[in-house]
């Protein structure tokens, strides 16, 4: 049987057809997902990579739920127009603990990945409160209300850690029985800030990306 023929026949048969898309999209989806499973960087952390506190998981959450990650990535790409502007690029090992991925690819505003330590606790509380009062020209808007939400209003931390846990991340009993208690007086916009606080500084900062070192001729 030819190849115009059995194309022929595939057309011709809705059946085959089906089969034939699912058999191919099969071994595409395969393909991809196969090797993950077996890359060893993908889930072993790296030497100053460490899970989310109670509070910074909550940011997190909060994170999300706000939808940050719709307007702001974070995944910095190893390109050296990128790392001269955000930092290091970001390493597989970082995302251990990230259920899910918060990658991203819009960046109506600036990637993120290295925000931690970047500016002061007041800074970021002025940006949120008011963005225009330290960014002129910004178009995002303002979060007033987490100021005023009590940082774990759900009473659902330890629900969270506990199933972090049973997912291998490394929590200890006394993590959880004081979960609660590391929430306590704090409000949303608190651990929203201890999130972005903490955002790509499992990775030493301040040392050149070889990408940078390549661009400016310097031999590694």
């Amino acid at each position: 049987m030819s190849g115009l023929s059995l194309h022929q026949r595939l057309e011709n048969n809705i059946g085959l057809l089906i089969f034939g898309i699912l058999f191919v999209t099969a071994i595409g989806g395969l393909v991809q997902v196969l090797p993950s499973l077996f890359q060893e960087s993908l889930s072993t952390p790296g030497i100053n990579t460490r899970v989310y506190t109670p509070l910074e998981l909550t940011g997190r959450d909060i994170y999300i739920r706000e939808g940050c990650s719709t307007c702001h990535s974070q995944q910095i790409r190893p390109l050296v127009a990128e790392v001269e502007r955000y930092g290091s690029y970001s390493r597989a090992e970082e995302f251990v603990y990230d259920r899910p991925f918060l990658w991203g690819s819009k960046r109506t505003g600036p990637d993120l990945h290295r925000i931690g330590g970047k500016y002061s606790d007041e800074w970021h509380r002025l940006h949120l409160l008011n963005p225009r009062s330290v960014v002129p020209n910004s178009i995002m808007p303002a979060y007033p209300w987490l100021a005023n939400n009590h940082a774990n209003q759900t009473n659902d931390i330890v629900e969270k850690l506990t199933g972090l846990q049973s997912l291998g991340h490394p929590y200890t009993q006394d993590d959880i029985d004081n979960a609660e208690t590391d929430l306590k007086n704090k409000t949303e916009m608190d651990a929203l800030i201890a999130y972005l606080q903490k955002l790509g500084t499992s990775y030493p900062q301040g040392e050149l990306s070889w990408l940078i070192l390549y661009s400016q001729g310097i031999c590694l």
